[in-house]
């Protein structure tokens, strides 16, 4: 799947929490919609009249049908969905199919798998074993739905590919990322993650019911206990292990990971009702809930790859509250379906990567929109009519950032004390902004608190709200070292919806002292 590794210029960068320049915009109120099963129908429909060339059997990268160098990847240049993103697109459709059981997306079942065939008449050429895995767990589910003997095959070819590139020369075991890179001492791509290797203990598990082979089953619990003992630290689902001798682990956090993760421990434990598995099952998933969400709402984590993570984690989740009545996830589940819908673009019901503001007017990728529309076609309905405000916390670590790491604004988690994952650390450039959004049912004037730390002394910094100046130099207090926290309150004006709180560093206005915020509260 994941080309995060390979392409760490560009969307890794940004996933690293270290570029995005944002705008800030006034957000008018946005109406919000009850979410019915009509809703997940127009959403559905509008995806697959956006984003699919029924003549070609295949998705476009992006809504203007365009080629865009930001992910020029794919089939005719770019112009349709590289290798990993159509498998996911189908698995959109089997996600409609499956809630509908529509004869339209039953035959775009078939119909994909025959247009992908033609655009890739040798998957094998593809070196990446996390996208051929992808695959072979969608084909496996397909099989599943269909009963078409010929996914089940393919699924099958494709988890012995992959599975051939299991290695215990180095790290004690594990799957290679790619098929030509296993020397760690001669190619920057020879690494062991977490994208290729969860996926397969799904397969291996779909394999064995599909065969009743109790041998798929074995490779299951071998990759999951090499996996866990290698990726896993707590309730801490790491990216990758690489470099020579016993590696060097990589601690990126994703919310793929933890719902691969999540997935492989549900197989394992739907498989042998070993109740560790279930365990690590609703470990992983409340890593993700407590600590990569932004008032409950599934953070943004970048362009391209990206806006596919949440809908992984989200669908696995949705399997995990289903297939092992872990029915205390519904909640989550339909609170962030109706953000999703919320933040729709109304002139066509297409929704956008983030789904805590309203999608812009400019082209959205299809993985982005997929990621949206899945989550409202495998979450039940609650019919709720209203914004959703979450419980009024904001990690700064999760917010949207302006500017690269060279210039400040890091993710850190050095200094204890922290609340969350860590917290926006280095920041003293001009221009540059934590972009909190903000959803309300009610316009209001509340009081928020920042909570921070300044040893460097005091700091300042300006508020605006919908891009409008409620503090033009907010002061924040010295603190005595930088594992002292204090907070700092400030008075701002809500619309009913959609809001934008930006703690901004002007230069003309603000002192030049580091700022390290830890999360914005009070709402």
């Amino acid at each position: 799947m994941m080309r995060l590794s390979k392409k760490l210029t560009g969307l890794c960068l940004s996933l690293i929490m270290v570029s995005m320049l944002l705008v800030s915009f006034p957000f008018t109120a946005n109406k919000a919609n009850a979410f019915t099963t009509a809703n997940a129908d127009t959403a559905m429909s509008a995806f697959v009249s956006t984003f699919y060339d029924s003549s070609a059997k295949y998705f476009y990268t992006n809504s203007d049908h365009a080629i865009h160098a930001e992910h020029a990847h794919g089939p005719n240049a770019g112009l349709y969905t590289d290798f990993w993103w159509e498998a996911q697109l189908w698995e959109t459709v089997m996600d409609a199919y499956q809630r509908t059981g529509s004869a339209t997306y039953r035959t775009m079942i078939d119909d994909i798998y025959t247009g992908f065939n033609l655009k890739y008449t040798n998957m094998t050429d593809n070196q990446f074993n996390d996208d051929l895995g992808w695959w072979a767990l969608a084909c496996l589910r397909a099989y599943e739905i269909t009963g078409t003997v010929e996914y089940l095959n393919r699924g099958s070819f494709l988890f012995d590919t992959v599975y051939a590139s299991w290695s215990t020369t180095n790290y004690g075991g594990g799957i290679w990322w790619r098929r030509d890179a296993t020397n760690p001492a001669s190619s920057t791509n020879a690494q062991k993650n977490m994208a290729t290797n969860a996926p397969m203990i799904m397969a291996a598990i779909k394999l064995k019911n599909a065969y009743s082979n109790s041998a798929y089953l074995t490779k299951a619990q071998q990759i999951y206990t090499w996996t866990k003992s290698t990726l896993v630290n707590g309730s801490k689902v790491n990216d990758h292990i690489e470099g020579t001798g016993t590696g060097l682990v990589k601690d990126w956090d994703f919310t793929y990971n933890y719902g691969t993760f999540l997935g492989a421990a549900l197989a394992l434990y739907q498989d042998t009702s070993t109740a560790s598995y279930l365990t690590d099952a609703n470990s992983a998933a409340n890593y993700v809930i407590d600590k990569m969400t932004s008032a409950t709402s599934l953070l943004y984590e970048g362009e391209n790859d990206a806006p596919g993570f949440k809908m992984i984690f989200a669908r696995n989740l949705n399997q995990l509250r289903v297939q092992a009545s872990q029915s205390q996830y519904l909640s989550f589940l339909q609170s962030n379906a109706t953000q999703a819908w919320n933040h729709r673009r109304t002139t066509d019901n297409i929704i956008g990567n983030d789904w805590l503001k309203p999608t812009g007017t400019t082209y959205v990728q299809s993985l982005a929109a997929a990621a949206g529309v899945s989550i409202l076609q495998f979450v039940p309905a609650d019919a709720y009519t209203g914004n959703i405000a979450g419980n009024g916390v904001y990690e700064a670590e999760n917010a949207r950032r302006t500017l690269v790491s060279s210039l400040g604004m890091v993710n850190e988690s050095t200094n204890t004390g922290y609340n969350g994952r860590g917290y926006v650390a280095g920041w003293n450039t001009n221009a540059t902004s934590i972009d909190f959004y903000v959803n309300q049912n009610s316009a209001s004037t509340k009081t928020v608190t920042f909570r921070y730390s300044a040893a460097a002394g005091n700091a300042s910094r300006y508020v605006k709200v919908n891009g409008v100046f409620v503090a033009n130099n907010l002061s924040f207090t010295g603190t005595a070292n930088w594992t002292t926290w204090n907070t700092v309150t400030v008075s701002v004006p809500l619309n009913a919806g959609s809001n934008t709180i930006q703690l901004g560093f002007d230069s003309s206005k603000s002192n030049s002292n580091y700022l390290n915020v830890d999360r914005l509260s009070g709402l």
